[in-house]
């Protein structure tokens, strides 16, 4: 039978494995003090190209997407300005997103940007992703602690219960907190159709600032959620983020 030392040990391994895959969410910090920076002193140009750098690997906030839709529209790039105004209103949903998305593309109403309360809060646990680790990590770091404190006392399975449930829901956020896959439209005009081919039916001929969820990708198609059915778009016409 493992002894507690030998348990403790390999808890800790596995703690601190979890712990590491967590850092490169944190690497690029510096640098985004440094593009804030520069976008105060209205560099505009050396700012976006590290913003961009960061939106590409998945680190941004809405702070920086408001930067990025306002240079990116200061330069005439309204397709990329809607973009991050879209990705912006997935993590602070509000009528002045929608609105500026509409002058950005020329629209009167745009399709995909319903967001539900399920929604809010999956997006609300991806924003804060870093700190619920870092939560949890610091929770089991405490309950490796304590049991390595009281080893001589632990006599039972149920004293191991909690660190055994604070590494599981650890493992869960740190790798199963991901929004839906979302795309926007920005191909002029966008054929929304019932099948991947040329002779599927048309459902409707959109243009660019509308929303789509992204299901699935077959060849040059993506499968997609429009108006509470499945439907299939050219990926040309579709910018995905």
């Amino acid at each position: 039978m493992p002894s507690t030392k030998s348990i403790f040990l390999a808890k800790l391994s596995i703690f601190f494995f979890l712990l590491l895959q967590t850092i490169h969410c944190q690497a690029n910090t510096p640098q985004l003090l440094v593009a804030d920076s520069l976008f105060e002193n209205k560099s505009y140009k050396e700012a976006m190209e590290i913003y961009r750098s960061n939106f590409q690997n998945g680190i941004y906030s809405p702070s920086m997407l408001l930067k990025m839709a306002f240079i990116s529209e200061g330069i005439g790039d309204k397709e990329n300005a809607a973009l991050y105004l879209s990705k912006y209103y997935d993590l602070s949903p509000n009528p002045q997103t929608i609105s500026k998305i509409k002058d950005l593309t020329g629209q009167t109403v745009i399709e995909g940007y319903e967001v539900s309360d399920g929604m809010r809060f999956l997006v609300f646990l991806v924003g804060y992703q870093e700190i619920i680790v870092g939560l949890l990590a610091l929770a089991l770091l405490v309950s490796f602690i304590l049991l390595w404190s009281n080893r001589s006392n632990l006599t039972e399975a149920r004293f191991f219960w909690p660190s055994i449930i604070l590494i599981i829901l650890l493992f869960l956020s740190n790798n199963f907190f991901k929004a839906p896959k979302t795309g926007l439209v920005t191909g002029s005009p966008t054929y929304i159709v019932t099948k991947p081919s040329a002779g599927g039916e048309l459902i409707e001929r959109v243009e660019p600032g509308h929303r789509v969820k992204i299901k699935s990708s077959k060849d040059v198609w993506y499968e997609v959620e429009w108006k509470e059915q499945t439907a299939y778009i050219k990926k040309e016409n579709v910018t995905r983020y």
